[in-house]
């Protein structure tokens, strides 16, 4: 796999600094039952690693030490972690908001047929990756058999209360362009994605975020090989918008690796980007970081970074909302 990083520093991205720390992400491991292209994780059914029960202790002394709001559960596919409903379960005792990074197919594999009972009973918010609404586009990223597969996941949720508008039960699909290109105007294509699913298959749901696809990890490496590297962060650069910057969700966030260490978001994560005063051991952990007051700690930023900021701007929360700033 091609190297990523050394095309992205240094950078003439703008500083940004953190505001008040809200959520924190917590990536489980790497293992999926997917092996994406666009993934930038890199993640895959042969990957090992996974957080152990020591790191989870640590996040739940984070949550509660940074009285953190909302916990943010990712991977790989985070519910094939053993220890994912030990965490979950503890996080909504807490009072926490649990969002779950769920690629839909991993509810139809064997051993986890009760997972989207166990997801409804937490009222665990489902933020599900469907990057098209078309069988052969999503075929064509992710594989065979995973179109349907994903429709009778969705149809489950359905059944459960996932997505209706008189359920608390919140639904969100996530898309990303197929190849090197910007995704379209988040509303218009909401509307899109609602009014397909519903026609085809009886889906509802809630909101449909779009995240540019970043230039790091497979998807970035199978830029390179192509030779479409440059002309994808020409583009990205060329949809540069400054008022996005304000709204960027590693503002309010902060990213956990599998091993405890912590980064400004998911993608310095990917690209070994460890926070502002990493030790002679390397990246800070959360143990390492539990009495540091993070605000107005400047950002670590690279030119990925012009993934969240080009044209309307997006982050693993989607679209950024210019009338709801971040103070």
């Amino acid at each position: 796999m091609h190297a990523t990083l050394p095309r992205l520093q240094p950078s003439d991205f703008p500083v940004i600094r953190r505001g008040k720390l809200t959520t924190l992400q917590v990536n489980l491991g790497y293992r999926c039952n997917q092996s994406c292209l666009h993934c930038h994780v890199n993640a895959g059914p042969l990957r090992k690693e996974q957080m152990s029960l020591q790191v989870l202790d640590s996040v739940l002394r984070f949550i509660d030490v940074k009285k953190i709001t909302t916990l943010d559960v990712t991977g790989g596919a985070p519910e094939m972690h053993p220890l994912f409903t030990h965490l979950v379960e503890r996080a909504v005792q807490r009072g926490v908001q649990v969002i779950d990074r769920c690629n839909l197919t991993i509810l139809n594999e064997p051993g986890f047929a009760d997972m989207a009972d166990f997801l409804a009973r937490n009222k665990i918010t489902i933020v599900a990756s469907l990057p098209c609404y078309l069988e052969e586009n999503i075929e064509a990223q992710r594989g065979s058999g995973v179109y349907q597969s994903s429709i009778r996941a969705l149809q489950t949720l359905n059944r459960l209360g996932y997505g209706k508008n008189d359920s608390d039960l919140k639904l969100n699909l996530m898309y990303n362009p197929i190849g090197p290109a910007l995704p379209p105007e988040q509303n218009r294509l909401e509307s899109d994605y609602k009014r397909e699913l519903f026609d085809r298959a009886g889906i509802v749901f809630n909101e449909l975020f779009v995240l540019a696809n970043m230039p790091i990890q497979r998807f970035g490496s199978t830029l390179i090989s192509r030779g479409q590297f440059d002309d994808y962060m020409a583009l990205l650069k060329g949809a540069y918008q400054d008022s996005n910057l304000e709204a960027v969700m590693c503002r309010s966030i902060l990213s956990v690796d599998w091993q405890g260490k912590v980064y400004d978001c998911d993608f310095n994560q990917m690209l070994g980007i460890p926070v502002y005063g990493k030790t002679s051991a390397g990246a800070l952990t959360l143990d390492d970081i539990l009495a540091m007051d993070l605000t107005d700690q400047p950002i670590q930023v690279a030119d990925h970074c012009y993934g969240c900021t080009a044209g309307q701007g997006s982050s693993c929360g989607g679209a950024i909302d210019v009338d709801n700033r971040l103070s």
